[in-house]
């Protein structure tokens, strides 16, 4: 049966590279899993559009990218972890596997490295979408 509520997810897309936004949004789609709402996607290309829009409530999960200019991800991740009460998830683009620890660092819930393989990004997003929904809400079955 298909999800009928009109819930829906909402997916912070921070780089300052529109065509990594792109990528991430095309990878996630309007469902990154079956068994979950659709998303919204909310494409920041600045630190400050993402701790505003953070600050406003209503991000799910946040996918930074690790090698943006002048801030990267990774700092970013660090900063909204430690500033954000209720900070969602974050799923942290890194340029290289060997990078994993500085995704350590960050406090980051995930990271994919780049480029970004689709099917791992949506699985990886998915994962900390349903830990979200479980922690916020009973599951409806």
């Amino acid at each position: 049966m298909a999800h009928t509520t009109d819930d829906t997810l909402t997916v912070l897309v921070y780089s300052d590279d529109r065509n990594t936004r792109e990528q991430v949004t095309l990878a996630l789609g309007k469902r990154p899993a079956a068994d979950l709402p659709e998303v919204r996607h909310l494409e920041c290309a600045t630190v400050p559009a993402v701790l505003r829009a953070l600050e406003k409530g209503g991000v799910d999960l946040c996918v930074l990218d690790g090698e943006a200019v002048p801030a990267g991800g990774l700092g970013v991740a660090r900063q909204i972890k430690d500033e954000i009460y209720g900070c969602p998830p974050v799923l942290v683009l890194i340029g290289r596997p060997q990078d994993s620890w500085l995704a350590a660092w960050s406090r980051a819930d995930a990271a994919i490295a780049q480029p970004v393989d689709p099917v791992a990004l949506a699985e990886a997003a998915a994962t900390l979408l349903r830990a979200r929904l479980t922690g916020r809400a009973p599951a409806h079955h």
